[in-house]
């Protein structure tokens, strides 16, 4: 098996997902952190949580996060005693009345087609609460040839995407709050490319 392959299927096992994300679990919220006062934070749905990697930053909130690893949601309950559902996010519908001020997907898009991208988009839009935003963080594919092209080419997601193309699906969808781009770094070395976007409901 080739080494990227190898890593992949590493990485279905949740300790060894923790410990590839520990070094980038904050890093990647900070624009989160810098553009939002998260003690008004009430309740918050996290899409494609993976093993409950973001939990500890919403303690003061109810907190439901959703995934379609079974073995990732396993350890997740475990380790965080939080709600957590196996779920396909194309198809998740919420309880009636329990809309979320607050919808993360962090990483999560990059594996996903644009035709179920706009799915899951428009399943989260009615998901919202008056007032409440979604918050999506992912990785960029950059035009030019560069390290951070090369990861992302290289990631387990098949779909990595221009900044242009990732603003025009979510715009498909949402208003824009915040479209912002930013890096992610390991020792000051500029690695990964990111964009982090604010959307609210769609105004009639």
């Amino acid at each position: 098996m080739p080494p990227l392959e190898r890593l992949a299927s590493m990485l279905d096992h949740a300790a060894v997902y923790r410990l590839w994300q520990s070094p980038f679990a904050r890093a990647k919220l900070e624009p989160v952190f810098r553009h939002n006062d998260m003690r008004t934070v009430r309740r918050v749905l996290d899409v494609g949580c993976g093993p409950g990697t973001n939990t500890p930053f919403f303690r003061e909130a109810d907190y439901l996060g959703i995934e379609l690893n079974e073995r990732y949601v396993r350890d997740a309950r475990e380790r965080h005693g939080r709600e957590f559902v196996v779920a396909d996010a194309r198809e998740y519908q919420p309880p009636e009345g329990h809309e979320f001020d607050f919808i993360l997907l962090n990483s999560f898009l990059h594996h996903i087609d644009d035709e179920n991208t706009g799915r899951i988009l428009h399943r989260l839009h009615g998901a919202l609460a008056d007032g409440g935003h979604i918050h999506i963080l992912d990785l960029e594919l950059p035009e030019r040839v560069s390290v951070a092209r090369w990861l992302a080419r290289n990631d387990r997601g098949d779909h990595p995407r221009p900044l242009e193309r990732w603003r025009e699906l979510f715009g498909e969808v949402f208003d824009t709050v915040v479209f912002e781009p930013f890096t992610l770094r390991m020792c000051g070395v500029g690695l990964w490319q990111m964009v982090y976007f604010k959307g609210q409901a769609r105004k009639a």
